[in-house]
């Protein structure tokens, strides 16, 4: 019998992957969407819209009947304070009427996509799935939403998955890391934070969801990191493909958090969410170290070279028209 399963951020970067990836195995798959464009997003990719969203209790009872696993990729990323309260309701409120609905319906998997964020900055150990989480003491929302909403996930009584990605980045971005690459190519990128990160393909990070459902495990956890590299290496290794100048040293970690208060004082008189915020300081300040050999043993996950990931990012935003089409080089 095929199986039936249901995506929440169906529309979103590692969402829209998600679909294909599972398409690709012979599922029927429903995604969740909350307007008309958002259901066409999703039937471009082959998938079966539905309509609904984490605040309505009635539309996840809809969205989850006969469904045998709910991947639920769905989140809030702000990072900005005065949005706090409207994150914490739909990644920690969603996730806990998704959980009722998903209960009620006798679902048989729940996959859950967390993040590094639920260790929090606090951290700062190599990440393994056996460091303590310490997302409950964190002044950050967001850290605090991924590692309440995990508890929820393992203590829901269903079955199970956890994956916690670090970084994404990939073809399919239109809003996160390619940020960074469209403001260099426009010679607007103030400058290079002073942290690091593990870039994790979104491809990957979509198979690992679906091999880790595939598999017999359940109630387990997995970390998918990627290539370790400096938010400058990451910045300098865009500007060598892009043709263009980049920064040849970091921010001094004190003048980025700095700026980051003063943005925030203004932006609370001006009541728009400033540019760079206190918490994406604090975030780009860190150096994050992932260990992915579980994922790696398990799941068959991969990362990719920091190069061609970029590679790939920026020609699928050439193609989509999100940077200028690449200069023809002169004779």
């Amino acid at each position: 019998m095929t199986a039936l399963v249901l995506v929440t951020g169906a529309t979103g970067f590692l969402g829209q992957h998600l679909l294909r990836e599972l398409l690709a195995t012979g599922a029927t798959v429903r995604g969740l969407a909350r307007s008309a464009e958002g259901e066409a997003a999703v039937a471009a990719v082959g998938a079966l819209p539905v309509r609904g969203h984490l605040g309505d209790i009635e539309s996840l009872r809809a969205a989850v009947k006969g469904v045998d696993a709910v991947f639920h990729t769905a989140s809030d990323t702000n990072n900005w304070g005065p949005r706090d309260a409207a994150q914490t309701e739909t990644n920690v409120g969603g996730t806990r009427r998704l959980l009722e609905a998903a209960r009620e319906a006798g679902v048989g998997c729940f996959a859950y996509t967390s993040s590094v964020s639920a260790y929090s900055h606090l951290v700062h150990e190599p990440l393994r799935e056996d460091v303590p989480q310490r997302g409950a003491e964190s002044w950050i929302n967001y850290e605090r939403n991924k590692y309440a909403a995990e508890r929820l996930v393992r203590e829901s009584g269903l079955p199970f998955l956890v994956l916690q990605p670090s970084h994404i980045l990939g073809p399919g971005d239109r809003n996160n890391w390619s940020n960074l690459v469209r403001l260099l190519d426009a010679g607007k990128l103030p400058g290079s934070p002073p942290g690091s990160g593990a870039f994790a393909d979104v491809r990957e990070v979509a198979r690992a969801h679906v091999r880790a459902w595939q598999g017999a495990a359940r109630d387990e956890t997995w970390l998918l990191g990627g290539e370790h590299a400096t938010f400058l290496a990451l910045i300098q290794e865009a500007g060598r493909q892009l043709g263009k100048p980049a920064p040849r040293k970091a921010m001094p970690a004190f003048a980025l958090r700095a700026y980051a208060r003063v943005l925030d004082l203004v932006s609370r008189m001006t009541r728009r969410a400033p540019e760079l915020t206190p918490a994406a300081a604090t975030f780009t300040c860190h150096h994050l170290v992932v260990d992915s050999s579980k994922a790696e043993r398990e799941l068959g996950y991969r990362a990719t070279p920091l190069p061609r990931l970029l590679a790939d990012t920026i020609a699928w935003l050439r193609a989509e028209g999100l940077l200028p089409p690449q200069a023809e080089a002169r004779p």
